[in-house]
């Protein structure tokens, strides 16, 4: 049943980075270009720019085949992970089907993983961000995914505990309260990384968060959607 489970959920995945491909096209590489350009412009500007460097791979590939596997791979991998998931806790949170888990499933680790950390350390395009601090950057940017997977877990554990005392809905609410409270302090008590280089244009900054965010919507609601269609019948769920 697991194995089943998870070869559905690598090609739920494929599907979802074909349609996330789709996406960072036409809505990612426009901001992409205009960043890239940005940093070319600055380092011929400052006279940083390395003349004789070869690159070793073409604007051309990485925007075309390099965008489209590495999408398509990491909409596999986080398929597999998110079906593994699913068998996990189906039937473990409640009466819920299999198509009601799995799109809460989804819509859970989107907030969590994506939403939260998104929020407090959004996503970059080249030229933004001082390479020395990258490590640091990174560090903190996976200090509040940690933090956050936590809350939630928290919050579903505490909801379950509650769910005994009280109706369903008002222990959801409590719950949601908590995992609220829990990364709005996290948020508040992290430092702030504020290295826009200047003249930088904001909307093209805008544009490409915006981009990134929506990628991960769009990956997102193809897995929860799609997996919990194909997930019903395979259970043999019936409404």
């Amino acid at each position: 049943m697991v194995g089943s489970l998870l070869l559905r959920g690598m090609l739920v995945g494929v599907v979802a980075g074909l349609l996330a491909f789709g996406f960072a096209k036409v809505f990612g590489e426009p901001p992409l270009e205009s960043a890239i350009s940005f940093e070319q412009h600055h380092a011929h500007a400052t006279g940083t720019a390395h003349q004789h460097e070869e690159e070793l791979v073409s604007r051309a590939t990485q925007a075309g085949i390099g965008l489209l596997t590495g999408v398509v791979v990491y909409g596999a991998g986080v398929g597999g992970l998110f079906a593994l998931a699913f068998a996990f806790v189906y039937g473990r949170v409640g009466r819920l089907g299999p198509r009601a888990t799995a799109a809460l499933l989804a819509l859970a680790v989107f907030v969590a993983v994506i939403l939260v950390p998104a929020l407090k350390y959004p996503a970059n395009p080249p030229s933004v961000g001082d390479p020395e601090t990258i490590g640091y950057r990174t560090a903190l940017f996976f200090t509040m995914v940690a933090i956050s997977v936590a809350a939630l877990v928290l919050a579903v554990m505490l909801g379950r505990r509650l769910a005994r005392s009280m109706n369903a809905w008002n222990a959801g609410l409590l719950a949601g309260a908590v995992f609220l409270a829990i990364v709005a302090v996290a948020q508040y008590l992290l430092p702030e990384i504020d290295e826009i280089p200047e003249h930088f244009s904001a909307a093209v900054l805008w544009r490409f968060r915006l981009a990134s965010l929506g990628l991960q919507v769009v990956l997102w609601a193809t897995l929860g959607l799609l997996f919990s269609a194909v997930t019903a019948r395979s259970v043999g769920w019936r409404p």
